[in-house]
């Protein structure tokens, strides 16, 4: 079994629920679900042709899938400005998109348990391919109401510089 290096006699895996998100230089409120980071390489095969009876398999192009960010309906403006980037009806012609501005890249932590960020990821120029602004409402739902956007992206990488963080002993007193 994996150890975990600086606390030995911690067992579990990290769970999913504590995480943050982070885009120019500030953590974005209320996130509440972060889809999965996803890669795929396809499969390119050949033969040489002086062997007929066996193919060779390599490593072709290598595809990132979209991450979806989810969060209940705020005063924050930070999803749809950043969709607007990407396309802004009725802003006039010519200035419906952002070139300049419409990629960012993100940080997307995960926490331990006790908040400490355990691992981080570095996803690179995210734009919005969807935004959905408000969910289907239904005066006899007991539900809130949700934000979402689609982020394509064109790569991600752990941040290595991340250690493992040191969990705090609650049997010893602070100093």
């Amino acid at each position: 079994m994996a150890q975990f290096t600086v606390n030995p006699e911690r067992h579990d895996p990290y769970q999913n629920f504590k995480f943050r998100v982070k885009w120019d230089g500030r953590y974005v409120a209320g996130v509440s679900k972060v889809g999965a980071l996803k890669r795929s390489t396809e499969l390119v095969e050949h033969r040489d042709g002086g062997d007929p009876s066996a193919s060779r398999k390599s490593p072709g192009r290598t595809k990132y899938e979209a991450i979806t960010l989810e969060r209940g309906v705020t005063h924050d403006t930070e999803f749809e400005r950043w969709a607007n980037r990407v396309w802004n009806y009725g802003s006039g012609l010519g200035v419906e998109v952002s070139l300049k501005d419409f990629r960012k890249d993100i940080i997307i932590e995960l926490m331990n348990e006790a908040g400490q960020v355990a691992i981080s990821y570095k996803v690179y120029r995210c734009w919005v391919s969807e935004y959905q602004a408000l969910p289907d409402l239904d005066a006899n739902a007991n539900a809130i109401a949700i934000q979402t956007i689609k982020l394509e992206n064109e790569g991600w990488e752990r941040d290595y510089d991340v250690k493992e963080p040191t969990e705090p002993n609650f049997d010893e007193p602070e100093v």
